[in-house]
Parts: C-alpha cells; structure tokens; sequence
C-alpha cells in the first residue's frame, strides 16, 4: 500500500464528499479508491469511512487519520519545495484564495509573485469566507484573502497581514460616459441606494452581511433585483444598464476602464471593512509562501494595495 497515496484519496473524499468526484480528481476509478481506503482501515485497525451507498461522513477515527493525512500531505509539499528549489529561486504549488470580492487584488497579487519568482505556480480560488477559513484550517490553502474581522476560528490560530481597509461604493451607468475611464461621483446614502433596484451576493456571503447591516443602520430594508455568487455577474448586471450593484474598492478599481460606469462612495453611515491576508499559525511554510509572504510586505505589493483598494482616491 502506498500510505502517502491513500492519505491523498482520503483527503479527496473529505473534500469533494462523493466517491466518484474523489476517484475522479485523483484520476484513479471510484473501485481502486475505495479499495486504497479500505487497505487504510486494515493498517489503522479502525473504521474510517462510514459505510451507506453515498457518502455520508468520517468516523471520530476517520477524521483523526483525516487531519494527520492533511498534516503529512502540507509537510510532503514543503519538502519537495525544499528539493526542487535553489537559493533566492522557489519552485512550486501555491494555493491562495479570497473572498469573492477580493479577487482582483488576489489575482494581481498572484501575477507580480509569478513574474518575480516564475518557478511559482499560484493558484488563485474564490471561496465563501466560510470555506476559506476551512480551507486554511485543513491545510488546503496555503494563503487566504479575507476579512480579518473573523479571525475567530475555534482551536486554530491566524497570522494577519493588514491589507487595506475597503470602502463600499454605488455602481451604477452613469447618464453620460466620460472621457476615458469610470468617474468617481458625489457620496450618496445607502438610504437613497437601498431605493434602487440592486444586484447583490447571495446572504451566504460575508459581503452581503456587511452590505445588509448597513443598510439596516440606514433604517433601510432590500429585496435584491439579482442575486448571485459570482462577481463577474455584479458587474455585467451593472453594464446591462438595469440595475445598480453595491461594490468594495478593489471591485471598482477592477472595472475602471468602463467609461460608461460610475461609482458613487457610500455614506451614513460610514462602513470600512479591513481586509488582509492570513495564514495559519505555526505552521512551517513552504518555499513558495515564504516568498509571498516577503513579497506582499514590499512596497512595490503596497503601492498596488493603495492604487487598487480602499477610497480610490482619499
């Protein structure tokens, strides 16, 4: 039995919760997969996957070997970095996510460390802040984007690093196109905005509490136009011409080229959400996110957060 192999088809199975997705992403089929977990089972002595036709969960034993099998994947990752690259030259995998709303700045972020060190390969996911938090705790994302308001996860411990501390915004076409780019227009309530038909995230978004709470400091209540969890989907609504969209800074400056939008800051009240990245804590990091990690602390990497994120403009 190859331990290492099978502790991967585990973690594949706690992920995707369906054996054949599992046996799929492993490339194997869904009988070798089973057959590597039983085998597993065997060099343990425990039952680790409770047995039903679908997949229903892990056992207490089961999520043990789980957060070992985690354990032993991350330290097999970090060593083979440690293999491969060479001094002031990281080569590897980086997982990274961000909050839907954070990833242009994700996604910049990713592109200037790529250019920097091109033997690192990002790969840059979208996640609930929900899943992101449990990314981080499984192990399964090295770096997270996100609100660091809710560094509150039971029995993990967070690293931040301050990033900005985002705006809200009004977006909406504006009545005229300017000459080159998005115009940055006069404050407005979010009293007079939650009055307009709105395109916002879905309420299993952390964004859409913080747009709801402060719509309801505004004494305001919204019944959305359009939900969705996509934020490509905010802006091309919002581009159509027939609603308006609520949007932090760095989701505004992503979409500054479009001249026939505006963007309108957003006040009484005031709502300034910090975001930053996060990383677990005590956890040895791998070549390639020790080079983020000096990266996104260069002025170069700050320089970006100031132009791209934030009031855009104070």
């Amino acid at each position: 039995m190859n331990l290492l192999a099978s502790m991967r088809y585990l973690v594949a199975l706690s992920e995707h919760k369906h054996f054949g997705r599992a046996a799929q992403a492993c490339h194997i089929t869904q009988p070798a997969l089973s057959n590597a977990l039983r085998s597993l089972e065997s060099e343990f002595g425990v039952v680790i996957v409770k047995r039903a036709r679908v997949y229903v969960g892990l056992t207490h034993e089961g999520e043990r070997v789980l957060a070992t099998a985690q354990r032993m994947l991350r330290d097999n990752e970090v060593l083979q970095q440690e293999l491969r690259s060479e001094e002031g030259h990281p080569r590897g995998r980086l997982r990274m996510a961000a909050v839907p709303t954070a990833i242009p700045m994700l996604s910049r972020f990713a592109a200037m460390l790529h250019e920097l060190h091109p033997g690192i390969v990002p790969a840059v996911l979208s996640m609930s802040s929900q899943d992101l938090e449990m990314g981080l705790e499984s192990l399964s994302v090295d770096l997270a984007l996100g609100y660091t308001e809710r560094m509150h996860l039971p029995g993990i411990k967070l690293t931040a690093w301050p990033q900005s501390v985002e705006h809200y915004f009004l977006l909406r076409r504006a009545a005229k196109p300017s000459a080159d780019r998005l115009r940055i227009g006069r404050p407005m309530s979010w009293a007079d905005a939650g009055k307009l038909p709105l395109c916002l995230l879905t309420p299993d978004m952390h964004n859409r509490f913080i747009i709801d709470q402060a719509l309801r400091d505004a004494d305001t209540v919204v019944e959305p136009a359009i939900e969705t969890n996509s934020v490509l989907t905010l802006a091309l609504a919002v581009l159509a011409g027939t609603v308006s969209s609520v949007l932090p800074g760095s989701m505004v400056a992503a979409v500054r080229s479009y001249r026939e939008l505006e963007a309108l800051p957003l006040v009484a009240p005031e709502v300034k959400t910090p975001l930053g990245f996060m990383t677990q804590t005590g956890v040895r990091p791998s070549r390639a996110l020790d080079a983020a990690l000096v990266f996104l602390q260069t002025p170069a990497w700050r320089e970006q957060v100031r132009l791209h994120s934030g009031a855009l403009g104070e």
